[in-house]
């Protein structure tokens, strides 16, 4: 099982200035291979007896040109102009696949990465070793074991960091649940989840609680001239702080999924269609500002590390408008109602509540028509498509 643990790096001014260059370098190689990939398809498409473009082509391209007309790629590691063309290879099946949009020329500011392959590091305790630099210091020591596969290091705002990639010999590695019970998890805006147990996790919301600092940042990178180093400062300035949303977005999320999977081994969530959420200009920014995507990601991926296993609801099952204790449906029950009364049993129902605990019925029923039997252990596949193996942990969580 391949996973990723991300690590922050502390640096000085020298490492900083040669990280900057090798993601440069990696940039510039990308962009490169991007506009002679084109130029080469469409000598293609006019003479089909003329190669059609290849990463293998391009790789050997740039060897062969590099040490004249770009010198200054010999200042870093070779690995960060060579993976950037293997990656853009990688888009490009992915495009043709119909998995992906067309590939996009990087941008600087945007896309500071470059990737090392694992004969091109080493790794000795808190310490790095990259190649034409020396040891780098890491904030924390490698989390996992096993094979190491490669390291991508990468600039969020003002800080660096790097992504190992570890082949691990067992993906149930960490302990168990504490208990083979079910959960049922509504999300909302209100309130990020709602619990069957009655439990009630506010989300920090911490792009409404920083929208005001935001705009005025905002503004004043707008009047900044684009050029002088005013605008630069201003736009560091305006980066850090989205660094900032983000990774107090990915704290809480994190701390709820870590939570849920440790506690419970069932576990039932809507099949939510964010997508089409946020095209609500009401509720948009509330419903991004949650993060239900990354939440189900974390929980499909951490329970699968603890041998459990998520039951995702489908979109149209009415969690809400249907009564827990009796089983009757309502017609309609409109998103202001936060409490109902059954006309059947005549009990009185929490919305949220009420729907976490029809997932948690809903999740319980799936497993025991699925096992035979409650609590058996038995995996069932989702109804959405699972996520990749490969995920970035927080560096914060190391109980995960």
């Amino acid at each position: 099982m391949l996973i990723a643990h991300r690590i922050a790096l502390d640096l000085n001014n020298v490492q900083a200035t040669y990280m900057a260059r090798a993601a440069g370098t990696a940039r510039f190689a990308y962009n490169w291979a991007l506009a002679e990939w084109k130029r080469q398809y469409e000598v293609w498409k006019l003479d089909n007896s003329q190669p059609k473009p290849s990463q293998m082509s391009l790789r050997r391209q740039l060897n062969s040109i590099k040490r004249e007309q770009f010198p200054w790629m010999l200042e870093v590691t070779k690995n960060a102009p060579q993976m950037a063309i293997i990656q853009l290879g990688d888009a490009f099946k992915n495009f043709f696949a119909g998995r992906a949009k067309y590939p996009q020329f990087r941008k600087k500011g945007v896309h500071d990465r470059f990737t090392l392959t694992n004969d091109q590091f080493s790794i000795d305790g808190c310490r790095i070793r990259i190649p034409n630099l020396g040891w780098v210091r890491m904030r924390e020591t490698l989390r996992f074991t096993g094979k190491i596969m490669s390291a991508a290091i990468s600039r969020v705002a003002d800080r660096w960091f790097v992504s190992i990639t570890v082949d691990t010999v067992d993906d149930s590695h960490l302990p168990k649940a504490k208990n083979q019970g079910a959960v049922g998890v509504d999300l909302g805006v209100s309130a990020l989840a709602t619990l069957s147990t009655g439990e009630i996790i506010a989300g920090p919301k911490p792009h409404k609680a920083l929208l005001a600092r935001l705009q005025r940042l905002s503004r004043s990178l707008s009047r900044k001239q684009k050029g002088s180093s005013n605008r630069k400062k201003a736009k560091a300035k305006l980066a850090k702080l989205h660094a900032r949303i983000a990774a107090i977005r990915s704290d809480a999320l994190h701390q709820l999924t870590t939570n849920l999977t440790r506690r419970f081994h069932t576990i039932g969530i809507e099949d939510l269609n964010v997508r089409g959420m946020v095209k609500n200009r009401h509720l948009a920014r509330s419903i991004a500002d949650m993060g239900f995507f990354e939440l189900r990601r974390q929980l499909e991926y951490k329970a699968a590390m603890r041998g459990g296993q998520i039951v995702v609801a489908d979109c149209f099952y009415p969690s809400s408008k249907m009564c827990s204790g009796c089983g009757h449906k309502l017609d309609t029950l409109p998103l202001a109602v936060r409490e109902w009364m059954c006309p059947e049993c005549g009990t009185l129902h929490d919305r949220d509540v009420n729907a976490a605990i029809n997932l948690k019925n809903m999740a319980v029923s799936s497993t025991v028509s699925a096992c035979g039997e409650e609590g058996s252990g038995c995996r069932r596949k989702t109804a959405a498509k699972p996520a990749s193996v490969k995920q970035e942990v927080n560096s914060r969580f190391s109980q995960n």
